[in-house]
């Protein structure tokens, strides 16, 4: 996230319902384990709970993670998806970021990653339309950012963009590990430690959205595909009550006028698009809330998966 550089006010919190669509990145899972039931076990469980709150939500798949496991069950979890009424998005073939694959191969990626999900979404009438940016980098320089938008807008897609974010992923494979070990006490921390930052994140979009446009927006949150927040999405729930946040679709946020804001952001970092839209619109967004993840989960992170020094904008 960028930095800023004073605090703004972000007036008085809204008393009606907001919107927000839920969003989850890494289809069919983002796990450390490689375990095909633990992977079946947790969707089912995240489908189950989404259906019970009649929480409408968008997966974006990575097919390369198709073949890491049991392909039939992985394309059966994708499936699944779409039996609970949900609807899937293009996340690219294998996670890729245009930074290091430059526009044409970055293309060719997304392009691959559409070979099982189109398919299986023509044969239900529906089409393949929703797109989401690994790691949120859209392209740089400007010109490779605008080659990759075109492509996109010329085969049917729409960017689903990001206001919040609360860096689930990097709660996530510390859950994991300690669900490995067994060790329940860890569990317990890290989804406290998740949930209590997430309530940080929303409050800080909430406001940032009132800094930028004097008023409430349908919110599309950033979500993974994950234990964590399958065993969490109950308490999620709660947060998004306390917030006064309806989920709708996809389609139904991005119908919110805030959607159709200019964008000239185009650099390496992946920023939200509360965070775009203050760089174009040379606003200031809120000190409280604009923070990282917990000190001891980032070093929990790195000690199951130390990948910053490859990807630091993870």
């Amino acid at each position: 996230m960028i930095a800023v550089v004073a605090m703004a006010s972000a007036g008085p919190a809204a008393a009606r319902d907001g919107m927000v669509a839920l969003t989850f990145d890494d289809l069919p899972a983002l796990t450390i384990l490689p375990d095909q039931a633990y992977v079946d076990d947790l969707n089912a469980n995240l489908l189950a709970k989404l259906k019970r709150h009649h929480f409408p939500a968008t997966g974006f798949v990575n097919e390369s993670k198709i073949s890491d496991l049991t392909p039939d069950h992985q394309i059966e979890n994708l499936r699944h998806w779409l039996d609970a009424g949900m609807s899937l998005g293009n996340h690219t073939y294998s996670h890729g970021s245009p930074n290091t694959l430059g526009a044409d191969g970055y293309i060719a990626d997304i392009a691959h990653g559409e070979q099982v999900t189109r398919p299986m979404l023509k044969a239900r009438g529906q089409k393949l339309r929703w797109f989401r940016h690994p790691y949120l980098e859209t392209g740089f320089p400007a010109a490779v950012r605008n080659r990759i938008d075109a492509w996109l807008g010329t085969h049917g897609y729409r960017i689903a963009p990001v206001t919040i974010d609360a860096e689930d992923w990097e709660f996530a494979e510390p859950y994991d590990d300690a669900i490995a070990r067994r060790d329940v006490a860890k569990q317990e921390q890290i989804r406290k430690a998740y949930l209590d930052y997430t309530a940080i994140r929303i409050r800080w979009s909430q406001a940032s959205a009132r800094v930028l446009f004097g008023r409430d927006i349908a919110h599309v949150m950033l979500l993974h595909c994950t234990r964590l927040n399958a065993d969490t999405l109950d308490e999620l729930a709660g947060l998004l009550r306390q917030a006064h946040l309806r989920p709708v679709t996809l389609d139904r946020a991005m119908r919110d006028p805030a959607y159709r804001t200019r964008d000239t952001y185009a650099e390496k970092d992946g920023i939200t698009w509360l965070e775009r839209w203050a760089l174009t619109m040379h606003k200031t967004l809120p000190e409280a809330g604009d923070e990282d993840p917990p000190a001891q989960i980032q070093a929990e992170y790195d000690r199951v998966d130390n990948d910053r020094v490859s990807h630091p904008d993870q």
